[in-house]
């Protein structure tokens, strides 16, 4: 099966780090969570702190080259400390320029447009993030998963069941 990377630091949205995780796990794919800083990330469950989770590689550790997709878990914290981290979208621009399957749930759209990344694509973000990727040369829209390419967006938790949905269609 595909090897998978989930990029997050602390703040990471909870269910749409674990939901997606554990159903691609489930799928028989490897999973691994990376980081910019090692041991744990904490996530962010709607209005207080979650959930930790191992980080299983440092992001200065990791190479794109040994993964088949890569998936952006959203929150609000967890992008806006990403997209100002070199590495990291050094990291998001290596799966967009090898053609994988890139993933982007919630605000995670940020880092599409941090990287450039959303210019001329078709996306969907939550509702806050439209005018940023709007700005940013992309045509948005309202729906609960929206595929250009290998690049896959999503809204919002709800949405997971179509997000993961839509990654492994690509991974197939």
């Amino acid at each position: 099966m595909s090897r998978i990377a989930i990029l997050a630091t602390d703040g990471f949205e909870q269910s749409e780090l674990m939901e997606p995780r554990a159903q691609l796990k489930a799928a028989g794919h490897d999973v691994d969570v990376i980081s910019p800083k090692g041991g744990e990330i904490r996530g962010w469950n709607h209005k207080e702190w979650g959930e930790s989770v191992p980080v299983d590689v440092e992001l200065s550790k990791a190479s794109p080259a040994d993964y088949d997709a890569l998936v952006l878990p959203g929150g609000q914290m967890n992008p806006d400390v990403l997209r100002q981290d070199a590495a990291a979208l050094d990291f998001v621009r290596a799966f967009d320029r090898a053609g994988k399957p890139l993933a982007a749930i919630c605000h995670a759209p940020w880092l599409l447009v941090e990287t450039g990344i959303a210019k001329d694509r078709e996306v969907t973000s939550w509702p806050s993030v439209r005018t940023d990727l709007v700005n940013a040369g992309a045509q948005w829209r309202d729906a609960e998963v929206v595929v250009d390419g290998q690049l896959i967006t999503s809204r919002k938790p709800d949405d997971i069941p179509a997000f993961v949905q839509a990654i492994e269609q690509k991974l197939h």
